[in-house]
């Protein structure tokens, strides 16, 4: 080839412009073709309705053999959504690999080469993985229930509910959003610090970590801070029944969404900022 030679290319039949629609479309591609999120949706489906079967199992089978302080501790919800809790780590760990796996392969610079703007990404990703963790949450809480209520049923009737019941239906959808919105919360924190490692580190610290060193605080102090804690704002929207320090689940959702909202800005900025 000469030194004058020149390379042509063609151009597009079509020229489109960037926007949030395309690139929401693009996440979604992204995020539904990689093998390893569909099998952590699939794997926090199952465990979600697999453990409050087996827990409906145990406690059916060793009933007779319980104390009545025992019997008095079990409440039919937290039978029906015991899985919700594995569920919220494989969800949380999921959005901190939604957005670090990209930096750590590099096609995150590839992205911000086709979208510039940068934050319609951020905003893409979060909605693409609210909607997806949500839709794959929901059914499996509401199977857990009636299949744990069903193997309960079998062992004269006990810790019967009925999905009628006042608060059951708020809870079970509770649980759902509750994932869906550590998932977001997580998702933004894998944007803050861009690591696999520290981004699933950090999530664990929030909600695993810094709740039972709160616990271990003198009352007075416990009680003031651990209700507005990002798991007992959650929690509180799971709970049947409230304690007089817990928040109402409307004020614990709201408390979530604030969490989440922070955590999206503050990666947003940090975006915005930072060198790809």
């Amino acid at each position: 080839m000469s030194a004058d030679a020149t390379v042509s290319v063609p151009r597009l039949d079509h020229v489109g412009r960037v926007t949030q629609g395309r690139v929401l479309a693009s996440e979604w591609t992204k995020l539904r073709s990689l093998r390893s999120n569909r099998l952590s949706l699939l794997a926090a489906a199952v465990l979600t309705i697999g453990f409050p079967i087996l827990f409906a199992w145990i406690v059916g089978s060793r009933w007779e053999q319980m104390t009545p302080l025992e019997r008095a501790r079990r409440q039919p919800l937290d039978v029906a959504l015991s899985g919700v809790g594995i569920a919220h780590i494989v969800i949380g760990v999921l959005g901190v690999t939604v957005v670090t796996s990209e930096y750590s392969t590099g096609l995150i610079r590839a992205t911000f080469c086709a979208v510039p703007k940068r934050l319609p990404v951020l905003w893409a990703k979060a909605v693409d993985f609210a909607l997806v963790s949500f839709a794959a949450i929901l059914p499996a809480v509401v199977i857990a229930f009636f299949s744990s209520q069903a193997v309960l049923n079998r062992h004269h009737q006990i810790l019967q509910i009925s999905f009628t019941h006042s608060g059951v239906a708020r809870c079970v959808v509770g649980a759902a959003v509750y994932v869906m919105l550590s998932g977001v919360f997580a998702l933004a924190l894998g944007a803050i610090v861009r690591g696999t490692a520290g981004g699933i580190a950090l999530f664990a610290a929030i909600f695993f970590v810094i709740p039972p060193l709160v616990d271990v605080l003198p009352a007075s102090w416990s009680n003031a801070i651990g209700p507005y804690l990002p798991s007992s704002a959650g929690r509180s929207m799971v709970l049947l029944t409230h304690g007089p320090h817990d928040l109402s689940p409307g004020s614990g959702a709201a408390l979530l969404c604030g969490y989440v909202a922070l955590a999206l800005s503050l990666a947003a900025v940090l975006l915005v900022r930072r060198d790809t």
